[in-house]
């Protein structure tokens, strides 16, 4: 690195033995004893890079000679205060406690909130264990019979109509030969399996004694 005896003047010009350092580059490190200040840049790239070379710089080759004659060293920049050291954070169990990003599952939960959240949990099961499916329907054909040929047949379709039931809708009718010339009302309805019986709703017919002799199921098919 320094070719021959090194010279260090302000503005750093650096000579020695070719590329490589030497003992000269030692003698005059441990002349300067000390780094030099920043704005003398290339004498103190100098310096850093031979004290680099912890035990190999005193295996260079040359001659290390003291140093009696020649230029002042470089002014060195003032050593800086250390710094304090940084005071170690207190350690605060308090804030630990109090602050739980997590959750703890040693505190009790609320009951109110409890039962609340079992509600809403029951619920859901519930609506999902329960998925409506399609409503099962029947088309049903009544015969309507009437006591003898004097029965006022459209007054009798009337009353029929009248019977009223959650899931009940009534459709068309026709007035059917029974026997002797007395006629049969036949009249179709639709009914939700799981809101209408048959049963009650042949009963419910049959009250209107006055027109109705009985009921008897024509034909029955799912829908």
């Amino acid at each position: 690195m320094v070719s021959k005896p090194l010279t260090i003047t302000s503005g750093i010009k650096a000579t020695s033995k070719g590329f490589s350092p030497s003992q000269a580059d030692v003698s005059v490190y441990e002349s300067i004893g000390k780094a030099p200040a920043e704005n003398f840049a290339h004498a103190l790239r100098w310096f850093n890079h031979i004290a680099s070379f912890v035990v190999e710089k005193f295996k260079f080759p040359g001659e290390k000679k003291a140093l009696s004659n020649g230029p002042a060293p470089a002014p060195v920049a003032a050593a800086a205060p250390a710094a304090p050291p940084a005071a170690a954070p207190a350690d605060d169990d308090d804030d630990d406690e109090e602050v739980d990003l997590f959750g703890s599952d040693d505190e009790e939960e609320d009951p109110d909130a409890a039962r609340v959240r079992e509600e809403r949990l029951a619920a859901y099961a519930a609506k999902k264990a329960v998925k409506p499916g399609p409503i099962a329907k029947s088309q049903i054909l009544l015969d309507c019979k009437p006591w003898d040929d004097e029965t006022d047949m459209k007054a009798m379709e009337e009353k029929v109509r009248t019977v009223a039931m959650d899931g009940l809708v009534w459709g068309a009718s026709k007035l059917n030969p029974l026997a002797f010339g007395i006629m049969k009302l036949s009249i179709l309805c639709t009914v939700e399996d799981a809101k209408v019986s048959v049963d009650d709703l042949i009963e419910k017919i049959q009250e209107f004694e006055d027109f109705v002799q009985s009921v008897d199921v024509a034909a029955f098919n799912k829908v």
